[in-house]
C-alpha cells in the first residue's frame, strides 16, 4: 500500500512519540537525577532520584532506600514527581488517540472528520506531556545548579551534579514535542484530505414510449414550440 504524505507524518510522530513516552518512563524511575562522589571516598558514589537515594559502593553492592514520607520532601522532588506521574497520565491517551486517528489504522471504519479529530487531540496530549516532562527535569535541574552555587556552603562541603537520567528526561521531552507537533501537522487541512465525491449530473427524463411499448411509468412530454399560451 503506498502511503501518502499525511500517513507517512502520522506514522513518524507516532514512532517519536513511543520513544519520548518510554524515555520519560524510565528517567521517572531513574535514581541518577542527582548524584554526588566524595573526595576522601572515591569508592562510593551517591545518586537520588524522585523516588529513592541509593549509595553505589564499588566491588561490594548498591544500597538503596526509599522516601517514606511525601510531605516531607523538599519542594523540588515534590512538584517533579507529580508532573513526570502527569505527563504519563498524558502521554498514553495521546498515543491511543492518535493510534486511532492514523491513516494505518483501519479496525473501524472512522470518517475522515473524526481521524482527523482524534490526532489533533491525540498530537495537543503528548505535547502537555512533553511540556510536563522538560518542566520537572529543569525544575530539578535549576535547583540542582543553584545549590551547587550557593556561596553560603563552605568548599569542602560536596556538591550535588547533574546526574544521567536527567539529560535522558529532556531528550524524551524533545521526542515528545516532535511526535506530538507531526501528528497535529498531520490533521491539518489539506495534508491529502480526500477529494470529494463529483456530483451526478441529473438524468434527462425519459421520453415517452409508444403506446404498445410503454410500461406505465410517467414521463414528460415535451411541449411544442408552435403552442400559444
Amino acid at each position: 500500500m503506498a502511503w501518502s504524505s499525511r500517513g507517512k507524518a502520522q506514522l513518524g510522530g507516532l514512532l517519536l512519540s513511543v520513544l519520548g513516552w518510554v524515555c520519560s518512563c524510565v528517567t521517572t524511575v531513574l535514581p541518577q537525577w542527582r548524584t554526588l562522589s566524595l573526595e576522601l571516598n572515591q569508592m562510593e558514589t551517591w545518586a537520588m532520584g524522585l523516588w529513592e537515594a541509593c549509595v553505589d559502593q564499588e566491588e561490594v553492592a548498591t544500597v538503596c532506600q526509599a522516601f517514606e514520607s511525601f510531605l516531607a520532601l523538599p519542594r523540588w522532588l515534590q512538584a517533579p514527581r507529580v508532573l513526570m506521574v502527569s505527563s504519563h497520565g498524558l502521554g498514553l491517551p495521546g498515543l491511543l488517540l492518535s493510534g486511532f486517528g492514523a491513516e494505518c489504522f483501519r479496525c473501524c471504519r472512522f470518517r475522515y472528520t473524526l481521524k482527523r479529530r482524534l490526532c489533533l487531540l491525540g498530537g495537543t496530549l503528548e505535547v502537555s506531556a512533553s511540556a510536563t516532562t522538560l518542566l520537572a527535569v529543569s525544575w530539578v535541574a535549576y535547583s540542582t545548579i543553584q545549590d551547587f552555587w550557593d556561596d553560603s556552603v563552605p568548599e569542602i562541603v560536596p556538591r550535588w551534579e547533574l546526574g544521567g537520567a536527567l539529560y535522558l528526561g529532556w531528550a524524551a521531552g524533545i521526542f515528545l514535542a516532535l511526535g506530538g507537533l507531526l501528528v497535529i501537522f498531520s490533521a491539518c487541512p489539506g495534508q491529502d484530505a480526500p477529494s470529494p465525491r463529483p456530483a451526478v449530473p441529473p438524468a434527462a427524463p425519459p421520453s415517452c414510449a409508444a403506446a404498445e411499448d410503454s410500461n406505465g411509468s410517467f414521463c414528460l412530454m415535451p411541449r411544442p414550440r408552435n403552442l400559444l399560451v
